[in-house]
């Protein structure tokens, strides 16, 4: 939008994270392998699992320490006895307000709270209504008034969703001061399963919330351009439904070699006419290993491109939509004046969430 011949910019001022206190990768693959009967098929897995990339994923859950049948001290999972969707809901509901509240004190906005204009909260792992955007707003004290926005449901590339949100609004009324909230609580879909892919699938994911402030103040990361790339016909590879026995998730392995063949089609695109040797900073949502691998053959980038991905892949896992805030965190503490980046998350689509952006001041 112009407003006196100059155009309003929007800008990711900062980012702030939270993840709960459990550590439950390692609990959770042991006992992911013991529900597979063949030893032949167990080794296969375990290997499978080693070369994942990811040596923690956080949970609100805490594991047990396998003297006892069930999987986490709480009883929630216990072998032959999952919980219903019902359970797990509640479990959100008494979860994710103070998940939620511990990434957004961590944005210290102090005096500023009261000037948050809009609220846009993403998650695909737990719903209720009054929601977090309601509970969000109360407990940091917003004016009833602010505009709230809940992203619901669209998986791991629904907070490059809210940033393009928030840019609109930037765009359209330059004085609003816009909170992003994405949090994800992952782990209260664990499923029972011998199917290799799918305990697979479940061994990626952990909890997680970032929560981020967007003006037009140019501090931080400038927003400039977001292409959306999607491969209509590989839509059944990521599918995310709800169903008695908690959200079902399946990731085929042929993700990674869609995602690939859907990047260098869309490369144009998606660098807006740009070379990717000119891409200084590249925030990759890390939905697994062989992911990241794919996206660094698409653009043909060096090892050290997607080395923040791979971190926030190694330390938290995947937290769905939360994840590529981590990484743009990440990389925002060292970007420089003038930089130029792309952001980008896969899901349900199959799509590819694309952002380019530059550092500010």
């Amino acid at each position: 939008m112009w407003r006196s011949g100059v155009i309003v910019r929007a800008y990711l001022n900062r980012i702030a994270t939270a993840v709960p206190a459990h550590d439950i990768h390692q609990a959770f693959a042991t006992y992911a392998e013991g529900l597979i009967p063949e030893l032949k098929r167990r080794r296969l897995f375990r290997r499978m699992a080693e070369r994942s990339q990811i040596s923690q994923r956080w949970s609100c859950l805490q594991a047990t320490d396998g003297s006892n049948l069930a999987i986490d001290t709480s009883g929630f999972y216990r072998p032959g006895a999952f919980p219903s969707t019902g359970e797990r809901m509640r479990l959100f509901e008494a979860m994710a307000p103070d998940l939620a509240m511990d990434a957004v004190r961590s944005l210290a906005l102090g005096a500023q709270a009261s000037a948050i204009t809009h609220l846009i909260v993403t998650c695909c792992t737990g719903f209720a209504a009054p929601g977090l955007d309601l509970q969000i707003a109360a407990r940091l004290g917003l004016d009833p008034s602010v505009e709230r926005t809940m992203v619901g449901f669209m998986g791991c590339y629904a907070a490059i969703n809210a940033l393009k949100l928030a840019r609109h609004i930037i765009r359209s009324e330059s004085r609003a001061q816009v909170l992003v909230v994405a949090l994800e609580l992952c782990t209260l879909h664990l499923r029972e399963t011998e199917d290799i892919e799918q305990a697979l699938t479940f061994l990626v994911f952990g909890d997680g919330c970032a929560a981020a402030l967007v003006t037009a103040e140019p501090v931080g990361l400038s927003l400039d351009r977001f292409y959306a790339q999607v491969a209509r016909e590989n839509d059944d590879q990521i599918t995310w439904n709800i169903r008695d026995q908690g959200f079902d998730m399946f990731l085929s392995g042929q993700v990674p070699a869609s995602v690939g063949r859907a990047l260098r089609t869309g490369q144009a695109q998606i660098l807006d006419g740009a070379l990717p040797d000119s891409i200084d900073l590249w925030a990759v949502h890390p939905g697994g290993r062989t992911v990241l691998d794919a996206v660094e053959i698409a653009f043909a980038l060096p090892p050290k491109a997607l080395a923040a991905s791979r971190e926030v892949l190694s330390r938290f896992g995947n937290m769905s939509s939360a994840t590529v805030l981590f990484v743009l965190k990440s990389l925002m503490d060292g970007a420089t004046e003038g930089q130029h980046g792309c952001a980008m998350a896969f899901g349900p689509g199959l799509t590819a969430e694309t952002m380019l952006f530059s550092g500010a001041a």
